[in-house]
């Protein structure tokens, strides 16, 4: 069972420290989470702090408060809890033990977000706590929808939970999406940190709290032998492909709000791009790192309406199969416009005007319904000069990649020319697979239990700051200018189950390029 000491936690004990180089004290704290009953709650963040505790990772003292609507005890809530926990748990049975020792830290209060009186309540809950830890540190977890932040924000400030300048410490933690647009993402940074400060709110991307996402920065700053060749003189260019077998799903109506571009690329696909592209931080510390990250996306190229025509690529699945199912298109999902001329497909060709990267073309692509779920970044080296073995075996001698595979089998392959054995000069790529589930074993911890630790000791490395939304937005607004009303043409169609329209293989051709399929890596 967990004992009651201080826990301390590290990112890599094998280092002594955590990413920023030192090791960190959880205090005692309450994390209230606002949305209990919606199913973020139920898939991701009750597993996440179950798993936690199981693993002696969580503060010696501490108590989770669901804030939802709808009428609940706490034993009827705790129940829901653990027959959701049969399903999203990602170890299986569930220890009922450490579930009953965890559970008695779980409460619940019932309250309309609106409701002035559902505050006082919680208040008074936290009050009967005891601890002045418990009642004073504090996770506001808003996982609910962001036209709702600004309300709950004001009420906890009001009833005295919130404060910019408190001894203890409270901190909100939101769910993307951050605005759909720049303007609206300012108006809800603005409602965020009118009651808190800035250092205060932890905006969440799941997709940093992936274990290989993180990788990336060790990768880089540990390996010389890499981070010399991490530029343009070696670069020939850079793949990013996120992609989905999936399709919209019953996400249709989302889908028709946000596009590819806003579901993925302006967060995701960014975000990865700037942990690959990014200078080297004075230290490992949050602000150094994400400072770094603001400065590269600061660095992407302007997209002007022209630009955009020339370097952004969109595209909309119609029916097809995927693995021999039938898909339908886009048009025929649930709760979209027959005539919808939404992507469902992004393909862009940045180019990121510093020193170090000056002319290298960064390629991303994401899309729905395609071939195959992966995630990965492809470093494509230039190549050979043409004499010698460039010469004489032409198309055979490939150029060398590195290639960073984000999920699934995580792992990192180098593709570089072997000579095949016998009497002739026979050449043929051949790859050096790194593996993480060989190499550390399976487990891997799941992104939000990372992130939840990471805030309850006030770790803001991973997570997105205001500058960094703001700038991101601002990328993804000059692509949708670009595109404005125009309808999409035949070349950005593509059947579902194939890797997307043709206009994206050409986007790719316009400087001799073309798309690799992500590597399986076993």
């Amino acid at each position: 069972m967990v004992s009651a000491v201080k826990h301390l936690i590290s990112l890599d004990e094998q280092c002594g420290g955590s990413i920023a180089g030192e090791r960190k004290q959880l205090d005692p704290c309450t994390i209230v989470i606002f949305g209990a009953s919606g199913d973020l709650t139920a898939r991701k963040l009750i597993p996440a702090l179950y798993h936690l505790f199981k693993e002696e990772q969580m503060p010696p003292s501490f108590r989770v408060v669901g804030f939802a609507r709808r009428e609940k005890t706490d034993a009827s809530w705790r129940q829901e809890l653990r027959t959701a926990l049969d399903q999203f748990s990602r170890t299986k049975p569930v220890d009922e033990k450490v579930w009953h020792a965890f559970a008695d830290n779980l409460s619940y209060c019932q309250g309309d977000l609106t409701d002035d009186a559902a505050y006082k309540k919680l208040e008074e809950l936290l009050t009967s706590f005891g601890s002045a830890p418990l009642r004073e540190n504090i996770l506001f977890y808003l996982a609910i929808s962001p036209s709702q932040f600004g309300e709950v924000v004001e009420q906890v400030h009001r009833c005295g939970l919130l404060n910019k300048e408190a001894s203890a410490w409270q901190r909100l933690v939101v769910e993307k999406p951050f605005g759909h647009d720049l303007a609206s993402a300012r108006a809800l940074n603005q409602e965020l940190t009118r009651y808190a400060h800035e250092s205060q709110v932890f905006r969440i991307d799941h997709y940093l709290g992936k274990e290989t996402v993180q990788n990336i920065l060790m990768f880089r700053f540990s390996n010389s032998i890499f981070e010399r060749l991490w530029n343009r003189e070696s670069v020939d260019h850079v793949q990013i492909t996120v992609s989905e077998k999936i399709g919209v799903g019953e996400r249709g109506g989302y889908y028709e709000e946000a596009g590819a571009l806003r579901d993925m690329v302006q967060n995701h696909m960014l975000q990865v791009l700037s942990l690959i592209a990014m200078e080297p931080p004075v230290s490992l510390a949050a602000e150094a790192v994400r400072d770094e990250k603001v400065k590269l996306l600061k660095s992407i190229r302007a997209l002007s309406p022209a630009d955009v025509a020339k370097q952004v690529v969109r595209g909309q699945y119609f029916a097809g199969s995927v693995d021999g199912q039938p898909r339908p298109g886009y048009r025929q999902e649930t709760k979209v416009n027959p005539s919808s001329n939404v992507e469902t497909f992004a393909a862009l060709k940045l180019f990121i005007d510093n020193w170090r990267w000056s002319d290298v073309p960064f390629y991303l692509r994401t899309g729905k319904n395609l071939p195959q779920s992966a995630s990965e970044v492809r470093i494509q080296f230039r190549p050979t000069p043409n004499v010698l073995f460039a010469a004489k075996c032409g198309e055979k001698l490939d150029a060398n990649a590195l290639t960073l595979r984000l999920q699934p089998n995580e792992g990192i392959s180098l593709r570089f020319n072997g000579k095949v054995p016998g009497m002739s000069l026979g050449v043929r790529p051949v790859r050096m697979h790194f593996s993480y589930d060989s190499e550390f074993g399976a487990y891997t911890p799941e992104a939000y239990e990372r992130l939840l630790l990471e805030a309850i000791a006030g770790d803001a490395t991973l997570f997105i700051r205001r500058d960094e939304v703001e700038t991101a937005w601002k990328i993804a607004d000059s692509i949708r200018a670009g595109w404005a009303d125009k309808p999409l043409t035949n070349r950005e169609f593509y059947a579902a189950g194939t890797w997307g329209p043709v206009a994206a293989d050409d986007l790719l051709a316009q400087l001799g390029h073309t798309w690799h399929e992500p590597q399986v890596i076993k």
